[in-house]
């Protein structure tokens, strides 16, 4: 049983039912999100009793201009994730073809196809043609391609002569600060940025807009009125001013990053990723991914490319010996399985 084009990580419900018999509990390695969680803050019970109010938002929207670097004169939306505001881009833009630089996050081009536009799926930036309106994951899910911010500027101009838009996706560019499009934004891009994924909170759903005043008006204006939860406002804006959390967090995603990599080399080939996830090909895929679902390890398998599965970052040290073992247990020296 294969996931179909969008299916996503996380669903356990998904993995219990391929492998019913497989040990509690699961090591879900399926998706991108930091193991290690932001610790939650203190909330007053008012929070939760009365609607988010306008000094929250306000107060997220200011934590964000400084952790992200956005210009003064850009504008700048909170949603609740991104998904919504992916949603909602094809709002945006004018006619003309979509391009959508892949293989990369599915939701993108379908959202727009849903929208009724043309697009097409491409594996350069040279082969997005007469496109009016491009896609770009930055770095990329799942091999971590990185486009420099200087060709998406000039591919930002083009857009916007075409009459299109320049999307660019930073959901794992906290890591990557350099790699950001933000500080010098280009007239004719929008960019989202993801919260949930580098402080470990995806639950809370927390996304942003940075663009040209006018699309963020719109999209604003789309969203309608208490877009974000209260403790959701509290919590993504403590998070995002708290510059020494990032600095140790990306520390501790790195070394992890290379721990994994270790693990995974005599199984193929880590060809990509973020310190989030590593992507490794190998052409025992369909294998591997059967045989560490057996042992309760869940990994992200990909339909367009059967030779590659992406694993994410084990979290408690007896996670990261289960996989240890299940792994070797893989090669000649016949290890079993410990079990957290």
């Amino acid at each position: 049983m294969a996931e179909d084009e969008t299916g996503h990580g996380g669903d356990l419900g998904q993995a219990r039912a391929l492998f019913p018999d497989a040990p509690e509990p699961w090591i879900d390695l399926s998706t991108g999100i930091n193991p290690h969680p932001y610790p939650l803050p203190p909330l007053p019970l008012s929070l939760w009793r009365r609607l988010p109010g306008a000094a929250g938002e306000e107060a997220l929207l200011a934590a964000a201009r400084r952790a992200y670097r956005v210009p003064a004169q850009a504008g700048i939306v909170a949603a609740p994730g991104t998904q919504i505001l992916i949603e909602m881009l094809p709002r945006l833009a004018g006619e003309g073809a979509v391009a959508v630089l892949g293989p990369t996050y599915a939701e993108h081009a379908l959202s727009w196809r849903k929208a009724g536009r043309a697009v097409e799926d491409v594996a350069s930036l040279d082969a997005a043609g007469e496109a009016a309106t491009l896609v770009v994951v930055n770095p990329n899910n799942p091999d971590g391609r990185i486009v420099p911010a200087a060709r998406l500027a000039t591919l930002a101009e083009r857009c916007r002569a075409r009459g299109g838009l320049l999307v660019v996706d930073e959901a794992f560019c906290d890591f990557s600060p350099q790699a950001s499009l933000i500080p010098d934004l280009p007239p004719g891009a929008i960019v989202l940025r993801s919260f949930g994924k580098t402080y470990g909170l995806a639950g809370l759903r927390v996304g942003f807009a940075v663009g040209e005043p006018e699309l963020v008006a719109r999209l604003r204006s789309a969203l309608g009125p208490w877009a974000v939860a209260g403790p959701a406002l509290a919590i993504a804006a403590a998070a995002l001013a708290d510059e020494g959390w990032l600095s140790q967090a990306e520390a501790s995603a790195r070394a992890a990053a290379a721990r994994l990599d270790a693990l995974l080399a005599p199984h193929g080939t880590v060809i990509g990723g973020t310190s989030l996830f590593r992507l490794l090909r190998t052409p025992g895929a369909a294998a591997l991914f059967s045989d560490l679902g057996r042992r309760g390890v869940y990994v992200r398998r990909f339909r367009h490319e059967p030779r590659w599965l992406r694993f994410g970052l084990p979290g408690a040290e007896c996670e990261w010996l289960r996989l240890e073992a299940a792994l070797a247990s893989l090669g000649p020296d016949g290890s079993g399985d410990r079990i957290c």
